[in-house]
């Protein structure tokens, strides 16, 4: 498979996929890290004499909603790179074909949002071919959009000479490296919610870890199917039957002994098979906090993906702070990824006490798994 270096990009038009799905607030960007990882492969590019020109997606746009624009970070990009970055308000047109065909070797465009238009999701042919001939060369350095058959994804690498960028590189020798040849004990952390997006990797991890914690609804769902009541957190029967083939007998198995469960404004520790019917279980309790922290603190390898409970409200942040600040103090190699947790680890300022923070979260979950990601395949293929 090519990388960005194994092309000649001088005076060529390159396509560069990036991930700047970022969360915005009413004074712009909260948090920027997506957009500083791809700072590398843009930088290279144009230090080449490329004429890079920069799509990504943002948000789940229903149309054109200029709140998804992404002008904002056309802004961050020219602050970070200190030098001009010109805004195109569509990434198709006649108009945005003029410009493109215009650029200056060096120049870098960031084009508007490719969801604004449905054909993207769809991966329609006709609007990959159009937006291919924007380009002599396509880079997919979006990491995070790799397990998705969208047009931009799947669909321009067959049409361009393609290759991946400096970050997409990084993460597949870094996740490649913690899950198949790690340093042991290997200790993987599980929590949040979406368990369909999970089932895989839990059972992967069941046959390759060393202990697994969990923690989120996740684990209400794996205390539900063991017979454990979570009251008003008790999943779906055909929630229930998705974790069916796991062995919930596993010592390698953790799942909290005690949880904060909450009734409207009543807020307690609770004893994991003392939860009433009419309690929520949004956090794991003290002693699972003691006991997570332990065998964290004896991993040489660490793998985070998920909350510990429902960390938006003050009310419910403990376990999570807690397993934050364990894995920070663990001089273990550590991996966090998905889209909350490691948005809550840059906004804590934390990033550094992490070896790795993936731009990945459904993309992570699935190359941890063993399975393949139709992007990175897409440029095999080529």
């Amino acid at each position: 498979m090519k990388i960005v270096k194994d092309f000649d990009v001088e005076n060529k038009r390159v396509i560069v996929r990036c991930d700047f799905n970022v969360p915005l607030g009413e004074e712009g960007i909260l948090d920027d890290f997506r957009v500083r990882k791809t700072l590398p492969t843009i930088q290279y590019l144009r230090e080449r004499k490329a004429k890079v020109v920069l799509i990504s997606h943002l948000g789940r746009p229903k149309g054109r909603e200029m709140k998804f624009s992404l002008k904002p970070v056309a802004e961050r990009l020219e602050e970070l790179l200190g030098r001009r970055v010109e805004f195109l308000n569509d990434c198709l047109g006649e108009e945005v074909k003029q410009r493109i065909t215009e650029m200056e070797p060096g120049e870098i465009f960031l084009l508007e949002n490719l969801r604004f238009h449905p054909e993207e999701k769809q991966a329609d042919s006709s609007f990959t071919k159009e937006l291919a001939g924007l380009g002599d060369i396509f880079i997919q350095d979006a990491f995070g959009v790799s397990h998705r058959q969208h047009s931009s994804v799947i669909g321009l690498p067959a049409e361009l000479p393609s290759g991946i960028g400096f970050l997409v590189e990084e993460e597949i020798k870094t996740l490649s490296q913690v899950i198949n040849n790690p340093e042991r004990p290997l200790t993987a952390i599980i929590g949040g919610a979406k368990i369909n997006t999970k089932v895989r990797l839990i059972e992967r991890f069941l046959r390759e870890v060393d202990s697994l914690l969990l923690g989120g609804k996740t684990a209400n769902i794996i205390l539900s199917a063991k017979g454990v009541s979570v009251g008003k957190s008790a999943p779906e029967p055909e929630v229930i039957q998705l974790v069916a083939g796991f062995d919930l007998a596993s010592p390698k198995l953790y799942l909290p002994v005690d949880v904060v469960a909450v009734d409207n404004d009543n807020v307690r520790q609770a004893v994991c098979g003392d939860i009433r019917e009419e309690e929520m279980v949004l956090d794991i309790g003290l002693d699972t906090i003691d006991i997570f922290s332990k065998i964290i603190a004896e991993a040489k390898t660490i793998i985070w993906n998920g909350p510990m409970g429902k960390f938006e409200d003050e009310r419910f942040t403990a376990g999570t702070m807690k397993i934050i600040e364990a894995i920070a103090a663990s001089p273990a190699f550590s991996v966090v990824g998905g889209g909350e947790t490691a948005e809550l680890v840059n906004r804590l300022g934390l990033a550094d006490k992490f070896g790795y923070v993936s731009t990945g979260g459904g993309a992570m979950l699935k190359l941890l798994s063993g399975e393949k990601l139709p992007g990175i395949e897409a440029i095999f293929k080529k």
